[in-house]
């Protein structure tokens, strides 16, 4: 009797890891943040099995029959996915929007056959802040950092960076408090300003790939004038184009200036033309006695001719010679070429013995 008690152990316990081989739920473990999409996979290589159910914290949530899928579900957050990779039957269960009440153990029953169980973890992503703004300080100067990572569950890990180096956990203290199940953790680091840093604080829980940063920028006084980055480069560019805006400036200055000087300053021409004008209105007047009207122009002769006469008759002006004649006003006898204006002046000249006489009529 003894001997049959132990054969039928050995095959219940055969049996029993033949079946526990033939189902698989995967992972054993899992811990995703809030709201984000829960993928957990059951498969059996056993042909035998005809329905699957899926149980959250001992609840049905859902129900899979081998012949007609996913029966009508109890929770439209709740979901099943035939998988194609795996080998034998394996259905995917997916939480679509995982809450934190979601947390605890889910099972795959394949009903008469065998069910595995895996553990759920549910974590909360907070945020992260540096308190204050970017600071400035004095080359030794010792300043205090503030940083409060809240709405967190579990408790997060908190890191201070300087220059994208951690910061030894002794050069900082932390403190946590809780309320309504999610944590808020604030952090103090004093640092001495030797020079200019980024300084970071992180925030993680073990579902986050990448922790959450924050970050502000400490600038040291004294080096403000030795980093070429932060001063050297913008202050040779402003000089740069200082010069070039004064260079500039002076050569517009140099254009105006002398295009008023050439505008001021007459012609050749016309100096030569007034000056010899001038001058023999003047001899006329001091010869005769009378007054030359300045402002009176005759129709004569064009602008050639009677500069070239005007500068003959300048030229030969020592043989110019003023007789009075009866019932004329004034009389100029002169060996030169004849001058003649409309009706006002008429000069009469002749070559070598002829009399010339020239008639002016003095205002």
């Amino acid at each position: 009797m003894q001997l049959f008690l132990n054969v039928f152990y050995v095959c219940l316990s055969v049996w029993t890891l033949a079946v526990g081989a033939e189902m698989k739920l995967s992972p054993e473990t899992l811990t995703v943040l809030r709201g984000e999409e829960t993928r957990l996979t059951c498969s059996t290589s056993n042909p035998q099995w005809t329905v699957m159910v899926w149980l959250l914290n001992g609840m049905v949530v859902l129900t899979i029959s081998k012949e007609n899928g996913v029966l009508p579900l109890i929770n439209p957050n709740v979901t099943a996915e035939k998988s194609p990779i795996s080998q034998g039957d394996s259905w995917v269960f997916v939480l679509k929007n995982t809450e934190r009440h979601n947390q605890g153990q889910v099972t795959c029953d394949l009903q008469g056959i065998d069910r595995k169980t895996t553990s759920l973890f549910v974590q909360e992503k907070g945020s992260v802040k540096v308190l204050g703004n970017d600071m400035l300080a004095f080359k030794g100067q010792s300043i205090l950092f503030e940083c409060q990572a809240a709405g967190w569950f579990p408790q997060p890990t908190l890191q201070w960076q300087v220059n994208d180096k951690k910061v030894s956990q002794g050069a900082y203290n932390i403190s946590s408090e809780s309320g309504k199940s999610l944590f808020t953790v604030t952090s103090n680091l004093s640092v001495t300003a030797a020079k200019s840093s980024h300084v970071d604080c992180l925030a993680s829980v073990s579902a986050l790939p990448t922790p959450l940063k924050s970050s502000v920028r400490l600038t040291v006084v004294a080096e403000v004038l030795q980093e070429g980055n932060d001063c050297t480069v913008p202050l040779a560019l402003t000089t740069a184009l200082s010069a070039l805006l004064l260079l500039l400036l002076l050569c517009i200055c140099t254009v105006l200036w002398y295009r008023q000087r050439r505008q001021a300053k007459p012609s050749p021409q016309e100096a030569i033309w007034f000056d010899q004008s001038v001058r023999g209105r003047i001899s006329v007047a001091g010869a005769t006695g009378g007054k030359v009207n300045l402002g009176y122009s005759s129709e004569g002769p064009t602008d050639a001719v009677h500069n070239e006469l005007v500068m003959e008759t300048h030229s030969q002006m020592d043989f110019v010679s003023f007789h009075k004649m009866p019932q004329v006003p004034d009389v100029v006898s002169s060996r030169s070429l004849s001058l003649q204006s409309d009706n006002q002046a008429q000069v009469c000249l002749s070559e070598e013995n002829t009399k010339n006489v020239r008639r002016i009529t003095t205002v």
